[in-house]
C-alpha cells in the first residue's frame, strides 16, 4: 500500500488558469480497487480531477479520446494490456497534444526501468512510494506539459510569421506561390479549372503621398479583410507585394471567373475605407487568368497572364476587370 500522508492535502503551486485547470486532469489506471480509491482520494484532495481505469485496455481507450487527460498514471502490471504496452501504443498513435506518462512499478531493476522508459513513459515511481514524492512527480509532469505547450505556441507563432504578411495577416508572397503551385498540381490531377486574380489598388501612390503611410497601411489591411470576407473558405488570398493582392479560386464554371472578380472589385470599392483622420473611396483593377483542365500551365505562366490582363484593366481606365485572352498569352510568350 502506498505510504499516504496523514498530514492532510499538500497545497499545489500556481494559479488556477484555464491551462492549469486542464492540466490538473489525471487518468489513473490501476487494477487494484483499493489502490484506485486511495490514489483518487489523494489526488482529488490536492486539486486534481481524476478519471479511473481498471485495466490496460480501458486505460488505452480513455487515453485516446479527443478530450483525454494529459497526465496519465499507469500501473505496470494490469490485465488486458500492461502499462509499458499502453505507453507504446499511445506514443505510436500520437495525434493530439502530448500526454505525460508516469509509470508505477514494483520492478526496480535497471533493465525494467529502461524498458518502461523506452516504451514511452516519461517518468517512473517504484512501489511502495511516498505520497509527497508522487505529488512532486505529478508537478514535474504539469511543468513539462506547460513547457511543451509553450514551445508549440512559439513554433506556431514563428510559422505564422514566416508564411503571413505582417501588415495584413494574410499569406505572404512565398506562401502564396507555394499554395498556388499546390492548387495548380491539384487542378491538373483532378482535371478541373483554376483561376488566378491579380488585384492592384488604383492610384495607391497618391494615398501614401497625400495621406501618409499610416493611411496607406489602413487601406491595405482593410482591403485584405474585404477580400477574405468575399471569397470561399477554401480559396487562397495573399499579398503579392506592395499594393498587389492575389486570389486563387478552383473549379469555377467557365462563365464565373468574371462574376467572381466583379464581386471582389465591388467588395473593395464600397463602402469607403476608414482611417485615422477620415475616409477614402478605394478602387481596384483586376486581371484574371483561368486555365482549363486540358492546359498545361505553370504558376509563373498564370501570373504572367493575369498580370497582362491587369495591365489591360489599368490601360482601359482602372476600376475594372479584364480576362486574359489567348492573344495575351501569345504576347507574354513572345
Amino acid at each position: 500500500m502506498t505510504a499516504l500522508s496523514s498530514e492532510g492535502p499538500v497545497v499545489c503551486d500556481g494559479g488556477d488558469t484555464s491551462q492549469e485547470h486542464a492540466l490538473r486532469r489525471v487518468l489513473v489506471a490501476e487494477d487494484d480497487p483499493v489502490y484506485r480509491r486511495v490514489l483518487k482520494h489523494f489526488l482529488t484532495g490536492n486539486g486534481h480531477q481524476v478519471q479511473l481505469a481498471g485495466d490496460g485496455l480501458d486505460a488505452l481507450a480513455q487515453a485516446c479520446t479527443p478530450n483525454a487527460p494529459r497526465l496519465l498514471i499507469l500501473d505496470w502490471m494490469m490485465p488486458g494490456l500492461q502499462g509499458p504496452e499502453v505507453c507504446r501504443q499511445i506514443r505510436e498513435h500520437l495525434s493530439g497534444r502530448y500526454q505525460y506518462i508516469l509509470l508505477l512499478t514494483a520492478k526496480d531493476t535497471k533493465a525494467d526501468v529502461v524498458a518502461g522508459l523506452e516504451a514511452g513513459a516519461d517518468d517512473y515511481l517504484t512501489k511502495p512510494f511516498d505520497s509527497h514524492e508522487l505529488l512532486a512527480r505529478v508537478r514535474v509532469g504539469v511543468r513539462m506539459l506547460k513547457l511543451h505547450d509553450s514551445l508549440l505556441a512559439a513554433q506556431d507563432a514563428l510559422r505564422f510569421q514566416a508564411t503571413h504578411d505582417p501588415l495584413t495577416a494574410i499569406w505572404n508572397r512565398g506562401a502564396l506561390l507555394e499554395l498556388t503551385r499546390a492548387e495548380v498540381e491539384r487542378a491538373q490531377r483532378k482535371l478541373t479549372s483554376l483561376s488566378l486574380f491579380m488585384i492592384d489598388i488604383d492610384h495607391f501612390k497618391r494615398v501614401n503621398d497625400k495621406l501618409g503611410h499610416l493611411a496607406g497601411d489602413s487601406v491595405l489591411h482593410e482591403i485584405a479583410q474585404r477580400l477574405i470576407a468575399t471569397v470561399r473558405p477554401y480559396d487562397v488570398v495573399g499579398r503579392y507585394g506592395g499594393e498587389e493582392f492575389v486570389v486563387v479560386a478552383a473549379e469555377l464554371n467557365p462563365e464565373r471567373p468574371y462574376d467572381f472578380a466583379e464581386r471582389l472589385r465591388s467588395a473593395v470599392s464600397s463602402p469607403p475605407v476608414g482611417f485615422d483622420g477620415g475616409q477614402l473611396h478605394v478602387t481596384v483593377s483586376i486581371g484574371v487568368a483561368t486555365v482549363q483542365p486540358a492546359w498545361d500551365c505553370s504558376v509563373e505562366e498564370m501570373i504572367r497572364r493575369a498580370d497582362t490582363a491587369l495591365y489591360a484593366a489599368k490601360h482601359h481606365g482602372r476600376n475594372r476587370v479584364e480576362l486574359a485572352t489567348p492573344e495575351m498569352a501569345i504576347q507574354t510568350a513572345s
